[in-house]
């Protein structure tokens, strides 16, 4: 409860927890973020790490004069676009080496063959769009690269969408802390500011949720009308 109580404090408080790790630790920073967002990405058993809410944080920090010196961009965010794209193959790799074994069974316990052929089609329609826009979405980030690779998607059409995703995801958040992070109301309200980042960022989760459940009621209740009556 105790180490879950001090992970909870390090991501709401980034504009907090990252200076003090550098006070204490200097460059060791740099590999700090990079086992984060390596994590993040790359094993299905870490979605609950920070990922939008630390680039936002690691801009924010970066602009601060006292910390300029200690965290720069521009070696930074090469960094971090390195351990994304190096996590979203490796948990590729994961993916496509599990998948026959996983899959190997017409029904599995916790997952069926019919799982594996959704998430091949799924990927031969949204491969890019799919892999681009999951960088942007908690949870979903973790778990794409992984179905893509038990779905079989091509691999230079992965490494292609993964490399351009993982440069527009970390640039566009790290920046956006950079510019806007030091803004008085935005400094101020800091951990507001980092809760409203993962709300924003679950809304395409709950939108989906919301769209499954109301086509979910509209088959339910054609089927109903179509019943013949007794």
């Amino acid at each position: 409860m105790e180490l879950l109580k001090q992970f909870l404090h390090f991501v709401m408080h980034l504009d907090e927890s990252l200076p003090d790790f550098i006070s204490q630790h200097g460059i060791w920073i740099y590999g700090l973020l990079f086992l984060i967002i390596f994590c993040e990405t790359g094993l299905v058993v870490t979605p609950f790490l920070p990922g939008d809410s630390l680039l936002f944080a690691v801009g924010a920090v970066a602009a601060n004069d006292a910390f300029t010196n200690s965290l720069r961009l521009e070696y930074v965010i090469p960094l971090m676009i390195v351990a994304g794209v190096l996590g979203d193959a490796v948990n590729y790799a994961i993916g496509r080496k599990l998948g026959p074994a996983v899959f190997s069974r017409e029904n599995g316990r916790l997952l069926r063959k019919d799982y594996l052929i959704k998430a091949q089609h799924f990927y031969d329609k949204h491969g890019g769009k799919a892999i681009i826009l999951a960088r942007f979405v908690p949870i979903v980030r973790t778990f794409a690269p992984f179905v893509a690779g038990i779905g079989r998607m091509k691999y230079s059409s992965f490494a292609y969408y993964n490399i351009l995703g993982a440069i527009i995801w970390v640039v566009s958040l790290t920046l956006a802390g950079f510019f806007l992070g030091t803004i008085p109301i935005i400094k101020k309200n800091f951990e507001a500011t980092i809760i409203l980042i993962i709300i924003v960022s679950l809304l395409p989760i709950a939108f989906e949720w919301w769209k499954a459940r109301k086509e979910a009621a509209a088959t339910a209740a054609a089927a109903s009308d179509a019943e013949p009556a007794a």
